[in-house]
């Protein structure tokens, strides 16, 4: 579902934040991308969803390449992403307007965009504020508020960049139930290695740009030698106990 072949990036004139990154992610995987900040963790996923410019054939997403402008035309039917800050994902008056941006851009019925919306708004329990002012929600109302319009547009992929900030433990458990959920292939990246641990079963471990290690997601968080040099801690739940963690995703 999303290819990568030897994939560089820099901005502008600065040093390269990607170095000839290659990965493969099947349909229905669920894939956590972890790794220090400036690890080049958002500027991979802004690139496969090409918002980042990128030379032709280093990437398809579900068969599109991003760089091709007709595939990047078709691309929003396909694949979804949150934004680690939800004030550049809402831009309209209302909750419901921004919900519905989406796939009324994507030419659907007016039906089927009222219905689409009101399913997305209820999965991420935000009914009643359908006429709230997304600049007034809280951050956690933000991030749900953000996630129910990409949900709205019933993506293939979703790319989910820090999905738990700003979520007070409820919410956060509650996100956790409802990505576990959702179908699809979901590339999650993020500080958060709890929630990656409860919701994805490969890991990638992206650091200076490149691919550092890529396995299972137990066997990737439990290596403090590869974790801690990078600023990350293995999770709570891996330190516990030395046994895997069935319920990890219950």
């Amino acid at each position: 579902m999303i290819q990568v072949t030897g994939l560089s990036f820099a901005y502008s004139a600065g040093s390269p934040v990607l170095r000839d990154v290659s990965l493969s992610i099947l349909s229905g995987e669920s894939v956590g991308l972890i790794g220090p900040n400036g690890a080049g963790k958002t500027t991979l996923l802004l690139c496969l969803a090409g918002v980042l410019p990128v030379a032709p054939g280093r990437i398809l997403v579900g068969q599109l390449d991003p760089a091709i402008p007709s595939d990047r035309t078709r691309l929003p039917q396909r694949l979804g992403m949150i934004f680690q800050n939800s004030d550049d994902q809402l831009i309209h008056p209302t909750v419901e307007e921004d919900v519905a941006f989406g796939p009324l851009n994507l030419g659907w019925p007016e039906v089927v965009v009222r219905q689409s919306v009101a399913e997305a708004i209820q999965r991420v329990g935000l009914q009643g504020s359908e006429q709230r002012t997304p600049w007034h929600l809280s951050g956690g109302e933000k991030r749900r508020a953000a996630l129910a319009g990409v949900l709205a547009m019933q993506p293939e992929i979703m790319l989910l960049d820090e999905p738990s900030m700003f979520l007070d433990p409820r919410a956060r458990k509650e996100l956790i139930r409802l990505l576990n959920d959702l179908p699809g292939t979901k590339l999650i990246a993020g500080h958060d290695l709890d929630l990656v641990l409860q919701t994805c079963r490969r890991t990638l471990l992206l650091d200076g740009g490149k691919i550092i290690a890529d396995g299972p997601c137990e066997d990737i968080l439990r290596r403090a030698d590869l974790l801690e040099p990078r600023g990350l801690e293995v999770p709570f739940r891996l330190r516990l106990s030395p046994d895997r963690v069935h319920d990890s995703r219950a």
